[in-house]
């Protein structure tokens, strides 16, 4: 039950991560700012967005996983609801970049490791995944709906939307979201005994930076954050944020691409949770390098299937590229938790806050690429290189040794 809420909940905040690609254009032509401006507030959202992560989670540790959850809700509701009063670039940056960052931080993949690391013992991969494919869920919910109503309506109507959706989501949180196991009698899942739950009155920042302390002591937490710094940019920063308005480049309608984009949705659910169940089975070093060389592969021949009617070979991509979209989730966590083990949440956070970082980088980046080279496949063709790159950093990390133990918990201070 507990798994299920998160999923809704997780679904709920992500109408947001819907509604760049589709707002670019629309923007550009009613305020005459330029892809790079329109990607720099979605470079803060994204860095944001993961910088946000690792706090949130000691956030949790100290008030519990509710507040957390409702008072990020309320946030999204807020940057969304408030943007269609604005009139200026710094409004912009402040609504969708700093209220939605933070917002949608707390609810990130910081929240999902919380849950997974809590809740759950056994099929911890599997929960992973199909937490993390909540996201994705509700891109392809939120998509065709966000570019239907903005195509017919505005923009503004298509931002409301998401703002209700946020809102109708925090009675669920509030009522059903608990903080451990032990607060409803239970055991975690798969495990004989009732946990008693941890309570933490250390300073939040203290444990926040004490995870980032502790994780940059260990080569793998390197090897983990750079590679995932690629998954992000080569993902939310690319192609969640780019690929309508390139696709519009080549006389493709938005509300088209918005559909290809969703489908991209439909199948990272299939991919997603099918790669937490690889993940309990099969070496996640193994399916990390498989999925970033594909994925660079696609990206490498996505330049050449670009076009104003749907090929054979977008509809091959838009399937792989589903399949892979963040199926890299489960396989990079299970990696963490075999290093970190309870302090896992805390570093996976800084982990995750790479990855938007990478992603803020190339969703500015390719909006730069694009008003001066008037095109994206500059931007397609380096993100192909990046992943090679990443599947070199994952086949470096050590192979999990037998009996490997937990190192604990975040240490409360740093120094």
């Amino acid at each position: 039950m507990i798994a299920v809420v998160a999923f809704l909940t997780i679904l709920g905040a992500a109408g947001f991560r819907s509604v760049p690609g589709v707002m670019m254009d629309p923007l550009h032509h009613e305020f005459g700012w330029s892809h790079a401006t329109i990607g720099a507030a979605m470079s803060i959202n994204m860095a944001l967005f993961g910088l946000t992560a690792p706090f949130a989670a000691a956030l949790m540790d100290r008030l519990g996983i509710r507040p957390v959850v409702v008072g990020a809700l309320a946030l999204i509701a807020a940057g969304t609801g408030l943007a269609v009063f604005m009139t200026d670039a710094w409004q912009l940056v402040l609504l969708w970049g700093v209220l939605v960052g933070l917002g949608t931080g707390a609810l990130s993949t910081a929240f999902v490791a919380t849950i997974a690391t809590r809740w759950f013992e056994a099929r911890r991969g599997l929960v992973t995944g199909v937490l993390t494919a909540a996201s994705a869920t509700g891109q392809l919910i939120f998509l065709p709906v966000v570019a239907g109503i903005a195509d017919v309506h505005g923009w503004r109507s298509a931002t409301l939307v998401v703002t209700a959706v946020a809102v109708a989501v925090i009675p669920l949180a509030g009522l059903f979201l608990r903080s451990w196991p032990a607060d409803l009698g239970i055991p975690p899942y798969g495990a004989d005994t009732v946990v008693a739950p941890v309570q933490e009155n250390r300073n939040l920042f203290r444990v926040a930076l004490g995870g980032l302390v502790l994780g940059a002591r260990k080569p793998i937490f390197w090897l983990l954050a750079g590679s995932f710094a690629i998954c992000g940019a080569t993902t939310n920063g690319l192609l969640q944020t780019h690929f309508i308005p390139a696709a519009g480049d080549h006389g493709m309608p938005a509300t088209t691409a918005a559909s290809l984009l969703a489908l991209i949705g439909v199948f990272d659910v299939a991919g997603t949770i099918a790669s937490g169940w690889f993940t309990d089975r099969v070496d996640s070093r193994i399916l990390l390098v498989i999925y970033y060389l594909g994925r660079g592969t696609a990206l490498a021949v996505l330049p050449s299937l670009l076009s104003a009617e749907t090929s054979p070979g977008i509809w091959v991509f838009i399937l792989f590229y589903g399949l892979d979209w963040v199926a890299t989730v489960p396989p990079t966590m299970a990696l963490t938790r075999q290093q970190f083990g309870d302090a896992t949440p805390v570093v996976f956070g800084w982990i995750f806050a790479a990855h938007q970082l990478g992603a803020a980088v190339a969703a500015f980046g390719a909006g730069y690429i694009r008003d001066v080279s008037g095109g994206y496949d500059p931007a397609f063709y380096a993100a192909a290189g990046l992943c090679v790159v990443a599947a070199g950093l994952c086949w470096a990390v050590p192979r999990a040794r037998e009996g490997v133990t937990s190192v604990g918990r975040v240490p409360s201070a740093v120094g």
